[in-house]
């Protein structure tokens, strides 16, 4: 007989559950969510298991490759679907919690999430923070901005990153109580924005090493920042059976509700990665406002612009850059800007 382990995954332990092929339950266990305690609480059984599972999370990555290299069948299941039957259950707790995905486990409505390689989130990560260092970059400029109103002084509406410290430490130094209150403030400021400036060249020069992002930025609007987070964020080319499903699973296409004789199409689902979403959207809005070179995709976003309007326009653009840069990358093509392949 088969037998299935679910793990309910938190930051300190770790529940699991193992039933049988019928859904009986066989065994149960708190332990610390680390690898060593649950491959050699599983490996201590009676019986083999035939495979492993759990759903989506901060520790998947860590518990899918240690659990693989333990020799275990392990996948990782979609956090929304075992969200939406674990819903089903009275009460939650981690034990419950177990048992269900034990049984989504057995009875096989999951849907696998790919892992991502090392590599992919190591390019996150230095994504993640350089954003991270620009947000809390432009948080102190406003921090000052609103202080400096409260003393009647109105800094232009836009001052660039670089020279925010040259035009505002001269006001602030000459004032003895501003000095004391907000030269702190601006100096933080400084160093956060030189070490942003650090991982930017970084990215950049990771953009301009790597064959694929070079491969992807001959399309126009499509960057160092859209070429990397595109590419680490898809990883494997080859998973995605047919281009136009990159789009849908970014949360790029249209919600439907459908039901009897109602049909609601609705608003982008918003499904996925979010930061890929805005780099695509970002991408898309500099092709067809900020681009001089012309192209049949900037054509046609230029022309549903003019019926469908700017926002929607921008949307179905980057939609199509969705398709487009997968299907260059997976056949290993150049863009040609007078044949766009794929629709949106």
């Amino acid at each position: 007989m088969e037998y299935y382990a679910g793990l309910d995954v938190s930051l300190r332990s770790c529940a699991v559950c193992v039933v049988d092929g019928k859904g009986a339950i066989v065994c149960e266990r708190e332990l610390p969510c680390e690898i060593e305690e649950i491959a050699g609480c599983l490996t201590a059984l009676s019986f083999s298991i035939e495979r492993i599972g759990f759903e989506s999370g901060t520790l998947s990555q860590h518990l899918f490759y240690g659990l693989t290299a333990e020799g275990f069948d392990v996948v990782c299941m979609e956090a929304r679907q075992v969200s939406a039957a674990l819903s089903a259950m009275r009460n939650k707790t981690d034990r419950n919690d177990a048992r269900g995905i034990a049984q989504i486990l057995r009875t096989g409505w999951f849907s696998p999430v790919h892992m991502k390689s090392r590599e992919a989130h190591g390019v996150r990560a230095l994504l993640s923070t350089r954003k991270a260092l620009l947000s809390k970059t432009i948080d102190l400029a406003n921090e000052v901005r609103g202080l400096l109103k409260i003393f009647g002084i109105r800094l232009p509406k836009t001052v660039q990153h670089g020279s925010f410290d040259g035009v505002v430490r001269p006001m602030i130094e000459m004032d003895d109580v501003l000095a004391h209150a907000m030269l702190p403030l601006l100096d933080a400021r400084l160093v956060l924005y030189q070490h942003f400036l650090k991982l930017d060249r970084r990215v950049k020069r990771a953009a301009s090493q790597d064959e694929i992002c070079m491969r992807l930025m001959t399309v126009p609007g499509v960057g160092p920042i859209a070429a990397l987070t595109f590419k680490a964020a898809v990883d494997d080319p080859a998973r995605f059976k047919r281009s136009r499903t990159v789009a849908a699973h970014f949360g790029l296409t249209p919600r439907r509700y459908q039901s009897g004789e109602q049909d609601n199409p609705g608003r982008i689902s918003k499904a996925g990665d979010r930061d890929v979403r805005s780099t695509l959207y970002a991408a898309a809005n500099a092709l067809l406002m900020r681009t001089m070179a012309g192209s049949q995709i900037k054509s046609w976003g230029m022309r549903l612009m003019r019926t469908k309007g700017r926002r929607r326009a921008v949307v179905a653009v980057a939609r199509k850059l969705a398709v487009l840069l997968h299907r260059m990358w997976a056949d290993g093509t150049e863009f040609r800007s007078e044949k766009v392949e794929g629709t949106a």
